[in-house]
């Protein structure tokens, strides 16, 4: 009898499975190591035919992504005297001066306050929600269940003009509670979803043990539930932060000043020159906070749903 084990992949199997990650890995990166290297080309590099691969390295994009800059004649720029740093003698090639900073740092921390507000909202409020539906006899669960998760069917476009005539009515246009609220409630059917989910595999013995030992409804939720759900609130809040940080047509309707977020505020960087480089940068910085998120729960992801098994 041969030693081959339908339980182990083999040689040429590990091989082909190899080399498709590596492809998947190459395609999915590729784009992303093309936006980071336009971020530090040159305009005329970042729109170069065909496209440079090798290229000397430039903080410009950085600095128009920044700041402002006022065009100005000879006679002025020589009144001035020589640039003194080093993101002067940058504006200056193009008969610039840097006249104040840009608004993508405010719109940048819009985002956060925005994308993490309503994650967090959403998860607080889904994690209750999963709970009772997963726990508790609920009147008509099943049809509240659909309900939730029908309120994800529809496109955004088919509620964007009656919410943005109730936001006018409350006065939370462009208003950073009106935009958490809105992505609260998109986002809190995926979160109910999902997390019932989780909370179901959660084995109820473990529940019953803590009532046992004196513990509350609340103190074995929060003590014997929550951490055995951590797998399943960080990747939820992965899902509800990217559509959060991400989202595009509610902030265009919705702000315009106070709240706008990054998305609608990074194309407006192009301008009538075509700053790619400035476009690339933001977008760079941009993917940060998503990318920083995902690693710090990264743990929570390659854990188990429950710390063992309950024998019957």
């Amino acid at each position: 009898m041969s030693g081959y084990s339908i339980t182990e992949a083999s040689p040429r199997q590990k091989w082909i499975a190899g080399l498709l990650v590596a492809a998947y890995t190459i395609v999915t990166l590729v784009p992303l190591f093309w936006i980071v290297a336009t971020g530090f080309k040159s305009p005329s590099d970042a729109i170069a035919y065909p496209p440079k691969v090798v290229f000397e390295p430039t903080l410009e994009g950085y600095v128009n992504l920044f700041t402002t800059r006022t065009r100005m004649n000879p006679d002025q720029l020589e009144e001035l005297g020589p640039p003194q740093t080093w993101y002067d003698r940058i504006v200056r090639q193009y008969d610039m001066v840097i006249s104040g900073p840009s608004r993508f740092g405010e719109r940048f921390l819009n985002s956060v306050i925005i994308g993490f507000g309503s994650t967090f909202l959403s998860i607080f409020l889904g994690t209750l929600a999963a709970y009772a539906f997963s726990r508790f006899k609920v009147p008509l669960k099943d049809d509240l269940l659909f309900f939730i998760l029908s309120t994800r069917m529809m496109p955004p476009i088919a509620v964007a003009i009656p919410i943005f005539l109730m936001f006018r009515t409350l006065g939370l246009s462009d208003t950073h509670l009106g935009m958490i609220l809105l992505y609260t409630a998109v986002n809190i059917s995926l979160a109910v979803w999902l997390l019932k989910g989780f909370i179901d595999e959660i084995p109820r013995e473990y529940e019953e043990a803590a009532l046992i030992d004196g513990y509350s409804r609340f103190q074995a939720f929060y003590k014997v539930v929550l951490p055995q759900a951590a797998t399943g609130i960080a990747s939820t809040a992965i899902f509800c932060l990217i559509f959060s940080w991400n989202e595009y047509a509610f902030a265009v309707l919705l702000t315009s000043g106070t709240a706008q977020t990054a998305p609608p505020f990074i194309p407006t960087i192009i301008g009538i020159g075509k700053d790619w480089p400035a476009v690339a940068a933001g977008t760079t910085l941009f993917l940060i906070p998503v990318m920083v998120f995902t690693i710090l729960l990264r743990k929570h992801l390659l854990r188990g749903i429950t710390f063992g098994a309950v024998r019957k």
